[in-house]
């Protein structure tokens, strides 16, 4: 019985706009599919922002857009609404800084077509902290970007579940490293058994940035190549379980650097191999990977996320629950 396809899960924007093609296209080398959860009211906006690729890749089913009015179900909507109000009840957003600068939310990313009732208790617990403003349009509620931010973050590890439902398995991918940085601060929180678990391993290069080489070509190379894609990224992630379940640092520096010489020999004959097949100058794309993985103790967040996706890794462990996320394309480090 053949695998469940990986997918790309692109967030924290519904969609991406053209100067963003170039990482989205390389994203088919390591995945099978790539999925945006796009408000149906905004459907054809993410054709109109990248008319070069959105279009063409949807027509090839290469594009899943998912519509939070069907996807954001009764069962996430709950989950969502159970993690946002623990942050809240815990103080994760007391202390953030005040802004006029709201930004909305789609009211279905927010659970309104599974529960109003519900969607509006927590658009009310939000306004009672100043967090969330009323709808100006009926679709959309403004809220403080960094609530914002964490819905999105939140939402992208729920929907692992979900894709696991829908028969395929989701990987939460972005090129905003705010979006990872909100993931490793919500992980981080001191009253989560993950805050001395959390790992983030620094960007590598290892991909090309294949802007200027056609879908066709980029397509061609992945049937014979992408095994090695999709293992570079699946040691990626049991690496990251691996280090996260050390509780000395020293032991996790040891391996860190025991391993990163691995890491970096891989992802250059990946490199290579592209290079010489595109005979190309291409810039170098770069992948890095944050998350952790912990064993629940009782926490709300763990006991929601344990049945989002456990990696194959993790098989045989099932009170062990891991959250992650990619972080493609920018240089620098993860920061941790």
């Amino acid at each position: 019985m053949p695998s469940p396809p990986d997918v790309a899960y692109y967030y924290p924007a519904p969609y991406w706009r053209s100067p963003e093609g170039d990482w989205v296209k390389s994203l088919l080398l390591f995945f099978e599919q790539v999925a945006i959860l796009l408000p149906s009211y905004m459907y054809g906006r993410h054709q109109d922002a990248d008319p070069t690729l959105a279009g063409p890749l949807e027509e090839r089913g290469l594009l899943r857009v998912l519509d939070p009015q069907e996807w954001v179900d009764e069962k996430m909507a709950n989950q969502l609404a159970e993690i946002i109000v623990d942050l809240l009840t815990n103080g994760t957003f007391d202390d953030l800084p005040e802004t006029e600068h709201f930004h909305e939310l789609s009211q279905s990313r927010m659970g309104y077509g599974a529960d109003v009732g519900l969607a509006d208790f927590l658009v009310k617990e939000l306004r009672e902290k100043n967090l969330a403003r009323p709808s100006k349009d009926g679709v959309s509620i403004p809220l403080h970007p960094t609530v914002r931010t964490t819905i999105l973050v939140v939402l992208g590890q729920l929907s692992r579940a979900t894709g696991t439902k829908h028969g395929f398995t989701l990987h939460p991918t972005t090129s905003e490293i705010y979006a990872v940085n909100d993931l490793i601060e919500t992980l981080s929180q001191e009253r989560m058994p993950s805050r001395e678990k959390v790992i983030a391993l620094d960007l590598e290069p290892v991909g090309l940035n294949l802007d200027t080489v056609p879908l066709e070509d980029v397509l061609q190379y992945r049937t014979e190549h992408q095994t090695a894609h999709k293992a570079y990224m699946r040691d990626l992630r049991g690496f990251m379980v691996e280090l996260a379940s050390m509780g000395v640092p020293e032991e996790r520096e040891a391996l860190l650097l025991e391993r990163r010489q691995e890491i970096a020999d891989a992802a250059h004959d990946i490199r290579r191999s592209a290079s010489q097949a595109f005979r190309k100058n291409l810039t170098s794309l770069s992948i890095g990977l944050a998350g952790a993985a912990w064993s629940i103790g009782g926490d709300l967040i763990g006991t929601i996320l344990s049945g989002a996706g456990l990696l194959p890794e993790l098989q045989g462990k099932p009170n062990t629950v891991t959250a992650y996320s990619y972080l493609f394309g920018l240089q620098g480090r993860l920061g941790r």
